[in-house]
């Protein structure tokens, strides 16, 4: 006979709340890392292609359009969004010229995925840069720069 009550069924509860105690957080931190590195790959492939786009562009204004629209396919076949003025293209010398060597650069903020509204107010943003150098082609010709 035992004494001081019955203990039935207690061990799945006691399961139960370890469970939820360590599975959630640790559920919600995996889910964030996740997410912001999704970011961080989606910005890589937003330079390349925003890279590639400048490069077979005819003069430099139709090429930083073409750049800029590029990268905004990129990030949003992704689901990502990024601010205005976030991309910057920069060259050593003119752009396009032959041999010249250009530098793309995407840097924004993403904020942290899963975070519910009250907490995204105080929690900070993650910074995400992504750049890439293109070298133009030393035979490139006939072009206007």
């Amino acid at each position: 006979m035992r004494r001081g009550g019955s203990d039935d069924g207690t061990a799945v509860i006691e399961f139960l709340v370890v469970a939820v105690l360590l599975l959630v957080p640790v559920l919600a931190a995996a889910l964030t890392i996740v997410g912001v590195q999704a970011a961080a790959l989606a910005s890589t492939q937003a330079v390349r292609q925003a890279g590639r786009a400048f490069m077979i562009a005819d003069d430099e204004s139709s090429g930083r359009r073409s750049a800029q629209l590029a990268s905004e396919v990129a990030l949003n076949d992704q689901g990502f969004s990024a601010p205005a003025g976030a991309l910057t293209i920069t060259c050593a010398g003119r752009c396009l010229a032959p041999s010249t060597h250009v530098q793309v650069r995407l840097a924004w903020d993403v904020d942290l995925p899963w975070m519910p509204g009250f907490l995204s107010d105080w929690l900070p943003s993650v910074p995400i840069t992504a750049q890439q150098s293109f070298s133009v082609d030393t035979y490139r010709s006939g072009l206007e720069t």
